[in-house]
């Protein structure tokens, strides 16, 4: 099947899920909801609809095992918009995706405000940058063709 067209069903599916949490479900477990995306099989059979929600975890699993509770209900809302000879059957998904960047974002940030907090292995690189100084035991030298390739070192 061409991808344009999974794309827009996939579109679709987002559109009335989210109409459809907002507007239409009354259930006081699903609050604080966004709709992300939503990804559709090739073959138009299944249906994923990534949501975020906001609140802690506890409040996450109860929030996603309602909206798959009501899946049926958001199915029965796309049916009504969407014709089309199978309708997908849908699951929701929590997307992590969001949660996880703002986490980066607040490591990055903290790194570059405190540039003193180096890893060990980067303090060990900088302290072996300022040693320029060579001794002679670690001197390498050229043969005595000049030959680079044949490097004997000193000991």
């Amino acid at each position: 099947m061409k991808t344009h067209r999974v794309a827009r069903i996939a579109e679709v599916i987002r559109e009335v899920a989210s109409e459809t949490i907002l507007f239409k479900m009354s259930d006081p477990r699903i609050s604080m909801v966004t709709v992300l995306r939503a990804e559709v099989s090739g073959d138009l059979q299944h249906g994923k609809i990534y949501v975020s929600v906001m609140g802690d975890d506890e409040h996450q699993k109860e929030t996603l095992n309602a909206l798959n509770g009501a899946a049926g209900f958001v199915q029965s809302q796309l049916a009504d918009r969407m014709k089309t000879r199978f309708l997908p059957v849908l699951t929701f998904v929590l997307d992590q995706g969001i949660k996880k960047s703002l986490e980066i974002s607040k490591l990055i940030q903290e790194a570059l405000s405190n540039p003193s907090k180096l890893s060990d292995s980067e303090q060990i690189k900088e302290e072996e940058e300022e040693d320029g100084d060579e001794t002679d035991d670690d001197v390498e030298q050229e043969d005595s063709d000049g030959d680079p390739s044949a490097v004997i070192k000193e000991e």
